[in-house]
């Protein structure tokens, strides 16, 4: 849904941010979603988990018995990070209004994606890197970067995450 665009929240076919809403009020926001403490339910079905910041250490990595340090040498905490099926979709927001330190993290995705690829091969869970960009990132300024983001295999959308892409259920 784009800003200022047609159709209710009940009726988008994307899950829409707003500054730094996080992923289970996006996802409540959408027909037949319900989030129920981590767990995403679609019509009553659960469909996904989330685990944003240490939630991905605490709920879904000492669980499985793996310790990070044995991986990465550093905790990564993503803003957001969603698990369907067998694929672990980290999703980072970076909202920008005016030229700063953000512009620079974009070009950092490669290696994040790395990390987190190393981190949960031992769960056999694959990785998707996804950011989350404001209109600010629309700029001509940035093709370059976020022809990058592209070629090394992270994706990218502004305000909002089309759910064929989660290959979650519309």
């Amino acid at each position: 849904m784009i800003k200022g665009g047609k159709g209710g929240s009940k009726t988008q076919t994307g899950l829409h941010f707003e500054k730094r809403i996080n992923l289970a009020i996006a996802l409540t926001n959408i027909k037949d979603y319900e989030v129920k403490g981590e767990n995403v339910f679609y019509k009553g079905e659960k469909v996904a988990e989330l685990f944003a910041k240490n939630k991905l250490y605490k709920n879904l990595l000492e669980p499985k018995k793996i310790k990070y340090s044995d991986y990465i040498s550093k905790r990564l905490l993503p803003d957001e990070a969603i698990l369907i099926d067998n694929t672990l979709y980290i999703i980072e927001m970076k909202f920008q209004y005016v030229a700063g330190s953000v512009d620079e993290k974009l070009q950092t995705c490669d290696f994040k994606r790395k990390q987190y690829i190393k981190l949960l091969t031992p769960a056999k869970i694959d990785v998707e890197y996804i950011y989350v960009l404001n209109d600010w990132f629309k700029k001509h300024e940035y093709k370059d970067v976020l022809d990058y983001v592209k070629q090394v295999g992270c994706h990218y959308y502004f305000n909002e995450i089309p759910l064929n892409i989660l290959n979650l259920t519309l």
